[in-house]
């Protein structure tokens, strides 16, 4: 048996045999924040990544290797 299945079978005797009602609601609310989004975005940052993956599709953007190179190439003549 791996770690994983070790940890989870621990943690769930040891839900089911708790009493404690603060113990049961502490876990609740480590479950519940944890299948939060990490970020919210507002929706002028929503409508910038919308744009951004519209300029994907439609092929607007240089490889990174070529961004490294044009920048190289713009620090040589500062």
């Amino acid at each position: 048996m791996d770690n994983t299945t070790q940890i989870k079978n621990n943690l769930i005797s040891r839900i089911r045999n708790s009493k404690d009602l603060n113990f049961l609601r502490a876990l609740q609310t480590i479950f519940d924040s944890s299948e939060q989004e990490l970020y919210q975005l507002n929706n002028a940052q929503n409508e910038s990544i919308d744009i951004c993956r519209d300029e994907l599709k439609n092929g607007n953007y240089i490889e990174n290797s070529k961004a490294i190179s044009d920048i190289k190439e713009w620090l040589k003549k500062k």
